[in-house]
């Protein structure tokens, strides 16, 4: 498994990665499959200031990670939420640890402090997913997704890199 730098040459394969998610699961609150164009634009947008990840093998896209602002004031500069989507047959293979390690590195590396990761409830998987790699449940909003007819309650989850 190689993590390597995203590159907008990539962005079919991530909406192949990403789509299932939207069109099956509140794990994003999406409603629609974003198009090529505007894929390429949010990973050449991400990249002006954020790591933006992919995990490969043998040439196919088995996942993908990145960074963005938590909030837009300067206050925040420090402060990233994390998102992260495996191919549906890529997981349980580590594939999301390995593209956490990479993007935890490289976020400290750039001088982030505090890691946020927003969750749609119930997800098991990413609640002990995240537990597991350090991060601790810091806030739980009741019924604030609305999707597929149905209200979602999100936690947020939260890592700091220094002390």
């Amino acid at each position: 498994m190689k993590i390597r730098n995203a590159c907008k040459e990539d962005a079919k394969q991530l909406i192949a990665i990403y789509a299932p998610y939207v069109e099956k699961t509140a794990i994003t609150f999406e409603y629609q499959v974003p198009s090529l164009e505007e894929f390429e634009e949010r990973i050449e947008k991400t990249k002006q200031k954020f790591p933006y990840l992919v995990a490969e093998e043998e040439g196919i896209l088995q996942g993908y990670a990145y960074a963005s602002a938590y909030y837009n004031r300067a206050a925040y500069d420090w402060t990233v939420e994390l998102s992260i989507y495996i191919r549906e047959k890529a997981r349980g293979k580590h594939i999301g640890s390995q593209l956490y390690a990479s993007l935890e590195r490289n976020l400290q590396e750039a001088g982030f402090v505090n890691l946020l990761v927003c969750i749609a409830l119930p997800n098991n998987a990413s609640l002990t997913f995240h537990k597991k790699h350090g991060y601790e449940q810091v806030a739980h909003f009741k019924k604030v997704g609305y999707k597929f007819d149905k209200w979602y309650d999100i936690v947020w989850m939260q890592k700091r890199l220094l002390d």
